[in-house]
């Protein structure tokens, strides 16, 4: 039987086992490619909110999660922009930004790792909370893209919607989705750097 206490735990394995599936998305024919491959990314990146959530609603934060929670968002960040950068010729504006992103994922991960031997913790700031959620936001219209967001507008809502503002909306999910994507970049130096600050200070 599922006890409630379990949810936390179950979220976070969701988003690992959703890794898997998202990368066998990219390789459906067709612009619906792009949708499915938002959505599971779109899903897995609410989850990572909620596991939190009710770990700390329930009084159920585990070693389990504490371990497993960090690990599940850097596969899927990494495994999502690694799959951007082979499928978009090595655009420079997901290129980039996008191997910033990933170098400083493993900077951090590493000097999590070696603060932690020494018993420094480094509490997770609101800059770090807000990067997450641009970086998250800003994959998640990559991965939608040029197709996915044509496919969305001008097939699943294109009805209602005017053919001028159906172009125009393309255009502004498209820009708007490389530009976070840039910014979020930029806020992964700022904060990584704070690790690199107190992991120098410790060694």
């Amino acid at each position: 039987m599922f006890n409630t206490k379990q949810i936390p735990n179950f979220l976070t394995t969701f988003r690992i086992v959703i890794i898997p599936v998202l990368i066998f998305s990219f390789y459906i024919p067709g612009m619906v490619s792009n949708v499915i491959a938002a959505t599971l990314f779109a899903i897995a990146a609410i989850t990572d909110y909620f596991d939190g959530y009710f770990a700390r609603v329930l009084k159920v934060q585990s070693n389990f999660g504490r371990c497993l929670d960090p690990i599940a968002d850097k596969l899927l960040v990494i495994v999502a922009i690694v799959m951007l950068i082979n499928f978009s010729n090595r655009n420079l504006w997901i290129l980039i930004p996008g191997l910033i992103i990933i170098c400083r994922e493993v900077l951090v991960s590493g000097l999590r790792e070696f603060l932690a031997e020494i018993h420094v913790s480094v509490p997770v700031s609101k800059l770090a909370k807000y990067k997450t959620m641009v970086q998250m936001v800003a994959i998640t219209g990559l991965l939608l893209g040029e197709n996915g967001t044509d496919y969305t507008f001008y097939y699943l809502i294109g009805n209602w919607i005017e053919m001028g503002i159906k172009f125009l909306m393309v255009y502004v999910v498209v820009v708007l989705a490389k530009l976070l994507f840039c910014f979020a970049a930029v806020l992964t130096v700022i904060t990584g750097y704070a690790y690199f600050r107190v992991g120098l200070r410790n060694m």
